[in-house]
């Protein structure tokens, strides 16, 4: 039998990269998957990209929107055993360079939406079931220059694993973190890099990995399948996926 056979898996952020990897490697594993994008461009390219993986809209800032789409799966599929809190986005600049907009984009998306989506959706997860979230190495001190913002967020993404996994346990719920070192996906390209920055970045970064690469959405997914299915005696905790980047 599938390890998700007969799960409903919500994914935000799900039309790309790690997310978009994640929900094919859920559907495979026998789960109906709900994914959100941003826009309708990238919904309907999920759509046509993804057969038989439901696509919605729903902006991750948007609080009103959270509540909406957990409405909406709900009553389409009574429950969600398997969230994936995965939407969010990446903007590097100095901090000399950081205005209140730049600031309130990522703490809105990262920060809020994830506390709201996770609020929305846990009066209907049943008892036992899974949350996952996705955080990174720039919150646990492996960021580059540029990154405050964004490590912020995500240091606050790795509390949350922690405090909603304690707060979940009388419900069996459980509550883990992904934390991926660099990954080459889609977001790179809408964090502000020029072509020759991103190349600049990825080399950079590749001299501080032990492994001495970066890595893949479909790692970070098999990640986050051992999590959704396999981890049943684990909480709290959190899952570097990261070439050894932090810990050696």
């Amino acid at each position: 039998m599938a390890r998700l056979d007969g799960k409903i898996a919500l994914i935000s952020g799900g039309t790309t990269g790690i997310g978009a990897e994640t929900a094919r490697l859920f559907q495979s594993e026998g789960a109906k998957v709900i994914v959100t994008g941003s826009s309708e461009r990238s919904v309907e390219a999920a759509k046509a990209a993804m057969p038989g993986i439901e696509a919605l809209v729903s902006d991750a800032g948007d609080v009103a929107a959270t509540k909406a789409l957990i409405d909406h799966v709900n009553a389409k599929h009574g429950r969600i055993d398997v969230l994936f809190v995965n939407a969010g986005i990446a903007k590097f600049a100095p901090i000399a360079m950081v205005d209140e907009a730049f600031y309130d984009s990522q703490f809105n998306v990262n920060v809020k939406g994830a506390f709201f989506l996770l609020k929305h959706a846990i009066p209907v997860i049943p008892d036992g079931g899974v949350i996952i979230l996705t955080a990174s190495v720039s919150g646990a001190g492996g960021g580059l220059g540029g990154g405050t913002i964004y490590g912020s967020t995500k240091a606050a993404l790795r509390s949350f694993g922690r405090t909603f996994a304690r707060e979940l346990t009388p419900r069996g719920i459980r509550v883990n973190t992904i934390s991926p070192g660099p990954i080459i996906t889609p977001i790179l390209d809408k964090g502000g890099f020029t072509p020759a920055q991103k190349e600049s970045f990825i080399e950079t970064v590749k001299t501080r990995i032990p492994l001495g690469r970066t890595g893949t959405a479909a790692e970070v997914a098999a990640a986050a399948l051992y999590l959704a299915a396999d981890a049943t005696y684990t909480t709290g905790a959190e899952l570097f996926v990261d070439g050894g980047l932090i810990d050696l």
